[in-house]
């Protein structure tokens, strides 16, 4: 297992194979996923995405110190010739509103801008999910788009928020 980052109260890695039950807890939770593009539906289909060679540096789980269990996962992926790279968060439902996505967004946040010489990271969130894009206005980041109807849900379309940092922003 290779450690990616660490903070006071967590580990941020690379997936093994044996986080998938402690993964499938919110990766395969309707409710959490509501806003989240990617679905699973079983074990294997979760297993083979965390353990993809493509995925290894994209989506890291959130370990907790205290007990090794797997509490979320940050995605964090080059979008535009690796010096703007995108994040996004996803956590288990028992965890959230604990700050753990903040320390956990914020230590990838630092590390990249530190680390991988980044110029900007982005997110982006819909309008409906406050959770998230409160999360990234605590991040120092800011609202720079609402982007009307563009992306396709049900029999419906959803506008979405684009938020961004700088590196020199970012404290």
């Amino acid at each position: 297992m290779k450690l990616i980052l660490e903070t006071e109260r967590l580990i941020i890695r690379n997936y093994v194979a044996t986080d998938v039950i402690d993964a499938a807890e919110f990766l395969m939770d309707e409710e959490t996923m509501y806003y989240i593009p990617e679905t699973f539906k079983s074990l294997s289909e979760l297993q083979q995405f965390i353990v993809a060679p493509e995925h290894t540096n994209n989506y890291l789980p959130v370990e907790l110190k205290s007990s090794g269990k797997i509490i979320g996962h940050i995605s964090f992926m080059d979008v535009f010739q690796g010096h703007t790279y995108e994040i996004g968060w996803v956590f288990n439902k028992k965890y959230q509103g604990q700050g753990y996505a903040f320390e956990a967004a914020k230590a990838i946040m630092m590390d990249g801008f530190s680390n991988r010489a980044l110029h900007r990271i982005i997110a982006t969130a819909q309008p409906q999910n406050s959770s998230s894009w409160k999360l990234m206005e605590r991040l120092n980041m800011r609202r720079e788009a609402h982007h009307i109807a563009c992306i396709p849900f049900q029999d419906t379309w959803w506008d979405e928020f684009y938020y961004a940092i700088l590196k020199d922003e970012m404290k």
